[in-house]
């Protein structure tokens, strides 16, 4: 019985993180031509209603209503929603501007900066082995930093920092992640409504009542955020966060094959060696991971 939770966690995981680094990189991809702000507009107001909806078919608006009256975690989740619209924002801004690669060097080095957070914040326990896996990604930004600093990899920061702070804050306040996720987007949805109506006003909105099917398949931005949380959270209570969190690195694996081989973006000798000491890191934390669990 523990195999078969084992496997199905490991299949559901990796389903999450394949549609992650795979589909939700080729849809927001299709889309960017409208703007990457209507486009992370449009994440956040169907991401809500579509929370909206899974919260009433699986019936938990008794957990929503919960953590209302709970102060404290809902200042929390301000916070996280905060950090959860940055990411997204930061992300989609790389995908319209042909920077995947970039974004795909910040969930690379995201769980290794994740390691660092959880000995500061939790104090969790540091080996030798991802003490240097931290070393070594330290020296792979810095590297490109000094090397080339008019390419910065200020997007890669974005998103590690913003998603590795966002797993930090949830992991603090231990809430559903689906319930929490639509707690953050109601945060968020005020402030997606009033750029929206901005945006609309001024004649720059591609989502008119006059084309139905563009309205739909923009609609689909909500069901892109979630299908894949709901897979990978799935994945993670079934095998656990060691072997989950090594399937994770099918997402930035996917987002760089992407960024490189089928929209040709550019990767220079300074990235492919920062990308090395990346990997090497990686490679490093995630035999470590398999030894100590």
């Amino acid at each position: 019985m523990k195999s078969l939770n084992l496997n199905s966690g490991i299949l559901f995981a990796f389903s999450g993180s394949f549609w992650w680094g795979f589909f939700g990189v080729i849809y927001f991809k299709y889309f960017t031509y409208i703007g990457h702000i209507e486009l992370v507009i449009h994440r956040c107001l169907w991401t809500s209603l579509t929370l909206f909806i899974t919260t009433s078919l699986f019936r938990k608006w008794n957990i929503f209503f919960k953590i209302l009256k709970d102060k404290k975690k809902l200042f929390y989740l301000a916070i996280s929603g905060f950090l959860i619209f940055v990411n997204w924002g930061v992300w989609i801004y790389a995908i319209a501007t042909n920077r995947i690669i970039d974004a795909s060097f910040g969930y690379f080095i995201m769980p290794i900066l994740s390691v660092l957070l959880g000995y500061y914040f939790f104090k969790e326990k540091l080996n030798k082995k991802r003490i240097f896996s931290i070393s070594l990604v330290a020296t792979s930004i810095l590297f490109l930093i000094f090397v080339n600093f008019k390419s910065l990899p200020w997007v890669g920061l974005v998103v590690a920092f913003s998603w590795g702070f966002y797993n930090l804050v949830r992991k603090k306040i231990n809430v559903d992640t689906d319930v929490g996720l639509l707690i953050e987007s109601l945060f968020i949805f005020p402030f997606a409504i009033a750029i929206f109506y901005a945006i609309t006003i001024s004649g720059y909105n591609d989502f008119k009542l006059s084309d139905p099917s563009m309205m739909f398949l923009l609609f689909l931005a909500g069901p892109m955020t979630v299908i894949p949380l709901f897979l990978y959270v799935r994945g993670v209570e079934l095998s656990g966060l060691g072997p989950s969190g090594m399937i994770f690195y099918v997402t930035p694996s996917l987002q760089f094959i992407l960024g490189y081989f089928y929209y040709n973006e550019a990767f220079s000798l300074t990235k492919l060696v920062s990308f090395i000491f990346i990997w090497i890191a990686v490679i490093i934390y995630l035999k470590d991971l398999h030894e100590t669990n």
